[in-house]
């Protein structure tokens, strides 16, 4: 499955008025409703609208992405492998309300291949709430790849100190 930026937000806006996307909790019933449906097609609709301009909309389909199940763990792979770091930030952030079974293991896969220090700075950030022994290693060398971001190497050893500690 691969999810790019849609040619247009025609259907948020068909989903929207203009009035709901000034009513954020009216437009985050209809999308909390829309999930409970648990259809792929609007689990990758909700993903769509992580491109769109509208910061509140945007926001509202980051938290209904939070509430789905298997559907919307296969809609995360595709996130986790998106092009636009932006994006791949807001699956990261996906992720840390979802306390997903994989989270985790997708958190370990974003520090071993990404290239972007922020994104890897929002999975540090999440491994510090997460991580367990399997994410040692991988903490170890995402410090070593960024080690003039001090985020990172705050985050990381926090991340390292919890689950030593643990």
């Amino acid at each position: 499955m691969r999810l790019e930026k849609p040619n247009t937000d025609e259907t948020a806006d068909d989903t929207f008025s203009e009035t709901e996307r000034q009513n954020p909790s009216r437009g985050q019933a209809i999308l909390n409703t829309l999930a409970g449906l648990d259809d792929p097609a609007g689990v990758r609709e909700f993903a769509g609208w992580l491109f769109c301009e509208d910061p509140v909309l945007r926001s509202q389909a980051i938290d209904t992405m939070r509430l789905l199940d298997a559907e919307g763990a296969r809609v995360l792979d595709a996130l986790l492998g998106n092009r636009d770091p932006e994006v791949r930030i807001f699956a990261v952030d996906i992720l840390d309300a979802s306390r997903h079974p994989d989270a985790e293991r997708w958190l370990v896969e974003v520090l071993e291949r990404d290239l972007q220090a922020n994104v890897c700075a929002t999975a540090v950030e999440l491994l510090c709430e997460v991580g367990t022994e399997a994410s040692i290693d991988p903490l170890l060398h995402v410090k070593a790849r960024f080690p003039r971001n001090l985020f990172i190497q705050f985050a990381a050893d926090l991340a390292l100190k919890r689950i030593l500690e643990t």
